[in-house]
């Protein structure tokens, strides 16, 4: 990377910046807002939660493709290029997907969102991951603050969506997906910018034997069940506030709550992240989202909704950062990429299963609350895991700067 010990933290921070906007762009608007838009979808093209359920899957499809593609780019290209190409491409689908109203046409494009989101959010997360060198606390914050412009992403859309569509009406959903295609042109120049301060060497032989990968199960594991669970909530939490009668300012206000707190998460948690070289951070992490998907259902009130909704957002990118940094505390440096990818390969196969899995047994109840509760029950077993994940024996030589 051209970042040197001595750069000074503004030009720091503006990279950091970038780098947020762009998983903002991939993750924020591509695959978070859909659940800000999916009710008036639903009220608009007749569908019922199964074929809700599926648009994400098709998200969610296309994320695992190119996470298992991405196992051999990132050795042949460097992670910088893809986030670009990335950003740019997502860019395209945003409004590709407010210019249709097929059933098809709409799951490919959100299909190829997907594909082109991947290399973004795995780039993201190794760039930012070494912007402060030795000082884990620092890098950790960065990961967590790089992921958090999916927070930024949900932000926006809360305060705009749920007002445009109870003023104009269900049918302007179209609107939704164009004006993120909008913001995501005007946040792409800073994204691409910073993706041209960092130039990491490409490598053709960062392989990860599978006894490196048996020492990590529990972990690889725990964040599988992470992406089977909270997706269905992203996914369903504004249908089931409409079953609670939660008007479009309510489901704004909530939506608002969760991607402030994404942003002040990583000062919550970066002592912990920074600290552990086990599960514990996504054991931890993970059982604080699974009570939060749990809360709403439980106690199906303003309260309920909005502790949910506070506690959510500040722990929804906790197990991807935990995730990241578990694997730069105890592997060298030219298995980072590598392991990325393998990890986010099992995150993608996740995020297939549980919204159509969700939406399977919200038709079949009559009821998403029903697939929130296990939604809750898989995160439940995640936690588990990532308790069981000790640290390698042999931890990559990763010095601890002094905090």
């Amino acid at each position: 990377m051209t970042i040197r010990a001595d750069d000074p933290m503004p030009n720091r921070m503006l990279i950091l910046l970038g780098l947020a906007f762009g998983v903002c762009i991939t993750s924020g608007f591509a695959r978070f807002a859909y659940g800000l838009i999916l009710p008036s979808m639903r009220d608009d093209l007749g569908w019922g939660f199964t074929q809700a359920g599926w648009i994400n899957t098709a998200n969610a499809l296309g994320y695992l493709l190119s996470a298992v593609v991405s196992v051999g780019l990132f050795r042949r290209f460097a992670q910088e290029r893809l986030f670009a190409w990335g950003v740019v491409l997502t860019t395209i689908t945003l409004v590709a997907s407010g210019l249709t109203r097929d059933f098809w046409v709409l799951s490919f494009w959100r299909f190829a969102s997907g594909v082109f989101a991947a290399p973004v959010f795995i780039a993201a997360g190794a760039l930012a991951s070494n912007l402060f060198g030795a000082d884990q606390r620092r890098n950790a914050m960065s990961i967590a603050l790089t992921f958090g412009g999916g927070g930024l992403g949900m932000v926006l859309a809360a305060l705009a969506f749920p007002p445009l569509f109870a003023i104009w009406g269900h049918s302007v959903w179209p609107v939704a997906w164009l004006s993120m295609g909008v913001a995501s042109v005007a946040m792409a120049p800073l994204s691409l910018w910073a993706a041209r301060q960092l130039h990491t060497p490409v490598r053709g032989s960062d392989d990860a034997p599978a006894p490196l990968l048996r020492t990590m199960r529990f972990e690889m594991a725990g964040y599988f069940m992470f992406a089977v669970g909270y997706i269905v909530y992203l996914t369903f939490l504004s249908a089931w506030m409409r079953t609670l009668g939660a008007g479009p300012w309510m489901v704004s206000s909530v939506w608002c709550i969760v991607g402030i707190c994404t942003l002040l998460s990583s000062f919550v948690w970066r002592g912990v992240i920074g600290r552990f070289q086990s599960g514990v951070p996504l054991a931890l992490t993970n059982a604080c989202v699974a009570v939060a998907i749990l809360l709403p259902v439980v106690f199906p009130t303003i309260a309920g909704l909005l502790v949910s909704s506070a506690l959510f957002g500040l722990t929804v990118f906790m197990p991807p950062t935990s995730v990241t940094s578990f694997i730069r505390q105890n592997n060298p440096p030219d298995t980072w990429g590598r392991l990325m990818s393998i990890y986010t390969v099992m995150f993608a196969v996740g995020q297939c299963i549980g919204p159509i899995a969700a939406g399977l047994i919200g038709d079949a109840f009559d009821n998403i609350g029903y697939g929130l509760i296990a939604a809750a029950g898989i995160l439940a077993v995640g936690s588990l895991c990532g308790a069981l994940q000790r640290r390698l024996e042999s931890p990559a030589a990763v010095p601890q700067a002094s905090s």
